[in-house]
């Protein structure tokens, strides 16, 4: 497992207060109450933010977090779409 989809993982247990947005050509972006962690569980100091961008693109120099690398060269349309039903 990744450390993406671990610390993925762990925010979607705090849905009732955080809220994950798709950007169009652009970040994740994660508002509310969070924690992001390593691949070891220890946390980010996120300085007290309670709105981070995480990098999409794999341009940032700031990985997780997106630092506006993106900007013109990352094309993503970010519509909602039902996924497939759960495998058995």
């Amino acid at each position: 497992m990744s450390a993406f989809s671990t610390t993925f993982g762990r925010l979607l247990k705090h849905m009732a207060t955080t809220k994950i947005k798709v950007n169009s050509n652009g970040s994740l972006r994660i508002e509310g109450d969070f924690e992001i962690v390593d691949k070891t569980g220890t946390p980010y100091d996120l300085a007290g933010r309670e709105i981070i961008g995480i990098c999409r693109c794999g341009m940032s120099k700031n990985k997780p977090f997106c630092d506006g690398s993106h900007n013109g060269n990352f094309e993503h349309d970010a519509i909602a779409f039902a996924l497939p039903p759960k495998k058995q």
